[in-house]
């Protein structure tokens, strides 16, 4: 019998509904991997060392970083990672466009005047500005930024995408002339700490930087440095290094930013379509065919 290791927070219907989905599986209700062939969740890295049964784990999430320092050589003898790789394209694109028209057309500063009473119509409507025809740099175009590039269509923006494979000069070049740059990348070596200082001085002085990816990929001092002194339009930002953000962070009191919080992915029903994905993936690890969304750790997504 194949045991499966739960290590996701599900209401009791939830973990009811699993356990029929399984068919016949024993699901383990705890973090205990011991004895497990499957996991569903994101486990203890280091747990997954002991853990010599278990051959396939099911993340709940789409970044694996936590994973990447264990030794793939000897564990990818044994374990296959799948992770949850476009499942939040549609709610991440679209928090992405409500926080960019919210910043153009200043709903961000007209909640804050609602929330003391004031009337300042005159003064904010005459620094507003409209997404059409903008220039957008998407670095990193997998289903996030895909999905993005389709709803900003009507817009008529100029999309300009950055693959892994666009060369650094080109980017540099079409980060000159960007009104919104977009990223989306994950967090490895080649992407930590790319928007440095100098980078984000290649940018207008009305530019929006946007970060859906990984907090890792920006200086955070540096970009709360050029948000405070204009040097940049502004700044939305979905994800942070450091998360829960710690309550002395400047970024809580940078002009023109909109922190997120880390849920542009979320949706009311996000648990229960994960344990969809789970399932359906489940069946084809029962029927020795080939799972969908397995990760290549040596690449890093």
């Amino acid at each position: 019998m194949i045991r499966v290791a739960l290590c996701v927070d599900l209401s009791p219907a939830q973990t009811s509904r699993l356990r029929v989905g399984l068919e016949g599986a024993e699901l383990v209700e705890s973090n205990e991997l011991a004895g497990c062939d499957v996991a569903f969740g994101n486990p203890e890295a280091d747990a997954l060392i002991g853990a010599t049964s278990l051959r396939w784990v099911q993340l709940e999430s789409v970044g694996f970083s936590e994973y990447l320092n264990l030794d793939w050589d000897k564990l990818g003898q044994r374990l296959t990672l799948t992770n949850l790789a476009g499942f939040f394209a549609d709610p991440v694109a679209e928090t992405a466009l409500a926080g960019l028209l919210a910043m153009a057309r200043g709903i961000d500063e007209l909640l804050h005047l609602q929330a003391t009473s004031t009337w300042k119509g005159d003064p904010v409507r005459t620094r507003l500005r409209s997404l059409s025809g903008n220039h957008v740099v998407m670095v990193g175009f997998g289903a996030i930024n895909q999905r993005l590039a389709t709803l900003l269509a009507p817009f008529n923006c100029q999309i300009t995408p950055i693959r892994t494979t666009t060369p650094v000069e080109k980017m540099d070049r079409a980060l000159a002339t960007a009104d919104i740059v977009v990223c989306c990348v994950p967090d490895t070596l080649a992407t930590r700490g790319m928007f440095d200082a100098a980078r984000l001085a290649l940018l207008p002085k009305h530019a929006v930087f946007a970060n859906f990816g990984r907090g890792s990929i920006v200086n955070e001092a540096s970009l709360a440095d050029a948000l405070n002194n204009g040097q940049i339009g502004g700044a939305l930002l979905d994800v942070t290094e450091d998360e829960p953000l710690p309550t002395s962070h400047p970024f809580w009191k940078c002009r023109n930013t909109i922190l997120t919080q880390h849920s542009g992915g979320g949706t009311a029903d996000e648990l229960d379509k994960k344990i969809d994905v789970f399932l359906s993936n489940f069946t084809r690890f029962r029927n020795g065919e080939p799972l969908v969304g397995i990760v290549d750790m040596k690449r890093g997504y």
